[in-house]
């Protein structure tokens, strides 16, 4: 039997494996099959939580997501009393640690095509990915408590710039053959300050 499988969670034991195959063959090369094999089960097993291949994958990409935005909301809500820079400084440290933490969550979350963001600010947000959501949140939130009053362009350019400091830094704390002995945390203060 696998060592992902532990009695009793089938479900999340299906879903790392998933990820697992998915970061390895990609999605076409992931089948209930495949996976009930991976985990030591019958070919039956997986068909009690997912009814099918696209259901299982929507389950892997909520599940990454919502570990993902609990990590997130636990280092704002440390700076919640410090004000919105602050919180966003926590959340970009919180975004690149969680990565190094969790590299197959990294290349799985941001391979596929499940990421939605309308960068321009007058395009509606109604798809866009929750976390981002969250970090422009924070940056208008930053801006009112600071009394600045921005361009709709230089707004657009930094927040581009705050997600693709932390998005390009987990990147690269992800990738295999980069070693840094460091403190990402000082890294990520350091690019965002």
């Amino acid at each position: 039997m696998s060592d992902n499988y532990h009695h009793g969670d089938l479900r999340n034991a299906l879903i790392e494996t998933g990820i697992r195959i998915v970061n390895e063959c990609g999605e076409k090369g992931l089948s209930l099959r495949k996976l009930a094999a991976a985990c030591g089960v019958s070919n039956a097993a997986p068909y009690a939580h997912f009814t099918g291949k696209e259901e299982l994958i929507e389950a892997m990409q909520e599940y990454v997501t919502e570990k993902f935005a609990k990590w997130l909301q636990e280092a704002i809500d440390r700076k919640a009393d410090a004000g919105a820079e602050q919180m966003i400084l926590a959340m970009g440290k919180a975004y690149v640690l969680f990565f190094v933490e969790n590299p197959t969550y990294f290349t799985f979350l941001f391979s596929g095509d499940s990421i939605h963001a309308h960068l321009s600010l007058d395009q509606p947000d109604t798809d866009d990915y929750p976390l981002y959501l969250l970090m422009k949140k924070l940056y208008f939130r930053m801006n009112e408590e600071n009394g600045r009053i921005c361009m709709q362009r230089e707004q657009e350019l930094e927040l581009i710039k705050i997600w693709s400091s932390v998005q390009g830094l987990a990147s690269i704390a992800c990738m295999k053959n980069v070693v840094y002995d460091g403190s990402w945390e000082e890294v990520v203060e350091a690019i965002l300050k």
